[in-house]
């Protein structure tokens, strides 16, 4: 049975499994370490199409379309998506996702919406309403830059603070069938806002919200950090990574010896000039699908807290002078030991 615990969280009485996940991303990823886990990469910045938003929408359709071969099922046996991107009234998910003929809900969470759409997507599976769901989430470095800050021709001048955005898209076939991996719970984060303005500074805006959330899956479920064998932040590079540590030190947590970050471990940052690292709904998704699932999936890592995070702005709010709020969301993934194994 279901279980609602302390504030904030879900325990999964029968705990929806992922079935099958895929890893797509672009020409600047294929030159950092993760590139030997994705599944599919392109040299092409626009995947053979005629802009960079069309080729994110492509990245979406083939993350999809392979996470569903990867789960040896068809997309007829898919009763819902839950998908979402960066760009404007969701675009790329909307048009790589259109011909599907597959109920779809979109999402918005900025870089949290994998957790978001994972964390959705569970809690239907897990209260059967649906057999198999598609989460999904994408990014692209040149639409984001172009929406978000300047257009790339112009040339500007990057801070230490400031992240890559990722190419790429991340899919997962979230399932009532049994797997090596499953969901045992989730945290839902609430807004958080520390009154930063700097959109050349991510992690500072999302560090209080990633500390807020795992603090409080502490809390709800009556946990240590060691109770994990990894706790993994979204995006929010060497930055963002030393706040978090901070924050939490204050209230006695200590995450130091099992956290890392997907921002961190998705470039060199030094020799791929990333400064402070990766970011974009596509960098905690394609590092999830492509080395985090292996890891737990073999049984190395027993258990992991996936904590994507976002960063809640918009061109209109920043013009305005308005703060950046921050929001992340924590899923709870395990390896599950087959029966007959």
């Amino acid at each position: 049975m279901n279980e609602k615990k302390g504030k904030q969280s879900i325990k999964f009485g029968n705990p929806p499994y992922i079935l099958g996940a895929a890893a797509v991303a672009g020409p600047k990823e294929i030159d950092g370490p993760m590139a030997r886990y994705f599944d599919r990469v392109s040299e092409d910045a626009t995947f053979g199409k005629d802009s960079w938003e069309e080729g994110e929408s492509e990245m979406v359709r083939q993350a999809v379309t392979l996470a569903i071969q990867k789960a040896g099922i068809v997309k007829q046996d898919i009763r819902y998506i839950f998908a979402g991107d960066l760009l404007g009234q969701l675009i790329a998910s909307t048009f790589g996702i259109k011909d599907m003929e597959i109920p779809v809900f979109g999402l918005y969470g900025a870089c949290s919406t994998c957790g978001e759409a994972l964390s959705l997507a569970s809690m239907t599976v897990a209260a059967g309403y649906a057999d198999n769901v598609i989460a999904e989430a994408s990014s692209h470095y040149g639409s984001a830059e172009k929406q978000f800050r300047f257009p790339l021709e112009y040339g500007n001048q990057r801070p230490l603070s400031a992240t890559w955005t990722v190419t790429g898209s991340g899919a997962f076939v979230v399932s009532d069938r049994e797997s090596d991996v499953c969901i045992q719970g989730v945290t839902t984060g609430q807004i958080v806002d520390y009154g930063v303005k700097d959109s050349l500074n991510m992690g500072a805006c999302m560090a209080p919200a990633a500390a807020a959330v795992i603090y409080q899956n502490l809390q709800d479920f009556g946990i240590k950090p060691t109770y994990y064998d990894r706790i993994i932040t979204g995006d929010l590079g060497k930055v963002g990574k030393t706040i978090l540590e901070d924050l939490l030190s204050m209230n006695n947590v200590d995450i130091s010896a099992n956290h890392m970050d997907c921002g961190i471990e998705i470039f060199e940052n030094e020799e791929q000039d990333t400064h402070s690292g990766g970011s974009g709904c596509g960098c905690s998704a394609t590092v999830l699908a492509g080395y985090i699932l292996k890891k737990v999936s073999s049984g190395e890592w027993k258990r992991v807290l996936f904590v994507p995070t976002g960063a809640l702005l918009s061109t209109v709010s920043y013009n305005e002078g308005q703060t950046i709020p921050g929001i992340a969301h924590a899923v709870m993934i395990e390896y599950h030991e087959k029966k007959g194994e």
